[in-house]
C-alpha cells in the first residue's frame, strides 16, 4: 500500500490531464467504497507542497460529465490527506462582460443536473450540510489575487449554472439561464462542490471561459472545435496560476469553517452504526464516532 500523502488536491478539467513541475512523482491507484476514481492519482511535490493531481475526465478525456465518478474522486483525495481542492473547469459565458479566455472564480452555483449521486450520506447516516455559500471564500480569494498578479483578466465572483450535458444548451435554455442572472455555464462543478463540502475540505474553481454559449447570436454557435481551441490556451495559463496558488492554499488553516462543515449537519445517531459502514465512512466522519454518545 502506498504511503503517499498530499495537502492540496488538484482536479484537472477538460484539456488538463497532467501537471508540470511536480517532483517525486508517484502514480497511486486507489479503490474506494464508491468505486475507482477517474484515473490514477499523481502524488508529489509542487514547489515543495505535497499535492495530488487527478484528471476529472481521465487521461485522454474518456469520461463524459454525467459518468464522472465524483464520489470516488473526492473520497480518494480526502484519504490522501487533502485539506483543500482546487478544480479547473471550462465554461461558457452567459454575459457579454465574461469574455472568452477570461477567468471566473465562481462563488455561487445553480444545479441543473439530474442523473448524478450527489451525497456520501446515502446509507446509515443522514447529514444536511450548509451549501448557502458552496465555495470557500478564502481559497477563492487566493485564486483571484494570484490571477491578477499574472495579468489575467479575472472575475472574482460569479454564478455558475451546472447542466447535465454532454450536449451543449439549446438557445432557449441559454436565454433562460441569462434571465436567472447566471454568469457562466459548465457541466462538472456539481455534485463535486457538494461532496467536497461533505468531506470538510476547502474548494475553489478556476472557471476558464471558452465561448459565449449560444445566446449571443452575432457569434458562431458553440462548437467542440472552438472550445478545444480556447481550452489549449487556458490550460497553459492554468498551469502558471497553479504554481502561484498552491503554496498559498497550503497556508490555509484548519480553522476555516469548511473543515467543520459536518459539526451541525449530522442528524442521525452515530451510536449504533454497523462496523462495515463505520469503516466505509471513517475518512469522512471518523472523528465524530469517538464523540458519539453510547446508548
Amino acid at each position: 500500500m502506498s504511503s503517499a500523502k498530499a495537502t492540496i488536491g488538484i482536479i484537472g478539467g477538460s484539456g488538463l490531464y497532467e501537471m508540470d513541475g511536480i517532483s517525486n512523482l508517484e502514480s497511486v491507484e486507489i479503490d474506494t467504497p464508491f468505486g475507482r476514481p477517474s484515473d490514477a492519482v499523481t502524488v508529489g511535490a509542487l514547489d515543495g507542497v505535497p499535492v495530488a493531481f487527478l484528471p476529472r475526465h481521465g487521461r485522454g478525456h474518456r469520461i463524459n460529465p454525467t459518468n464522472i465518478p465524483f464520489r470516488a474522486n473526492v473520497y480518494a483525495l480526502k484519504t490522501l490527506g487533502a485539506r483543500c481542492i482546487i478544480s479547473i473547469s471550462a465554461v461558457g459565458s452567459l454575459k457579454e462582460e465574461f469574455a472568452p479566455l477570461d477567468l471566473v472564480v465562481p462563488d455561487q452555483l445553480i444545479d441543473r443536473t439530474r442523473q448524478r449521486n450527489s451525497t456520501f450520506f446515502d446509507g446509515e447516516i443522514v447529514a444536511h450540510v450548509s451549501l448557502s455559500d458552496p465555495y470557500c471564500p478564502a481559497a477563492g480569494q487566493v485564486v483571484s489575487d494570484e490571477a491578477r498578479g499574472l495579468g489575467i483578466t479575472v472575475h472574482p465572483t460569479g454564478t455558475l449554472v451546472v447542466m447535465e450535458g454532454p450536449a451543449f444548451s439549446t438557445r432557449a435554455e441559454s436565454f433562460m439561464y441569462r434571465s436567472w442572472g447566471a454568469d457562466i455555464i459548465g457541466m462538472t462543478a456539481l455534485p463535486e462542490a457538494k461532496l467536497v463540502r461533505e468531506a470538510q475540505m476547502c474548494y475553489a474553481t478556476m472557471a476558464w471561459v471558452t465561448d459565449y454559449d449560444c445566446w449571443r447570436e452575432e457569434t458562431e454557435t458553440v462548437t467542440t472545435e472552438l472550445v478545444v481551441q480556447n481550452l489549449n490556451r487556458n490550460v497553459a495559463a492554468s498551469k502558471k496560476l497553479l504554481r502561484r496558488v498552491v503554496p498559498r492554499l497550503n497556508d490555509l488553516g484548519d480553522d476555516c469553517p469548511c473543515a467543520s462543515a459536518l459539526d451541525t449537519a449530522i442528524i442521525s445517531s452515530l451510536a449504533d452504526l454497523s462496523d462495515v459502514y463505520k469503516r466505509k465512512m471513517a475518512p469522512l466522519v471518523g472523528k465524530y464516532f469517538d464523540s458519539a454518545p453510547k446508548e
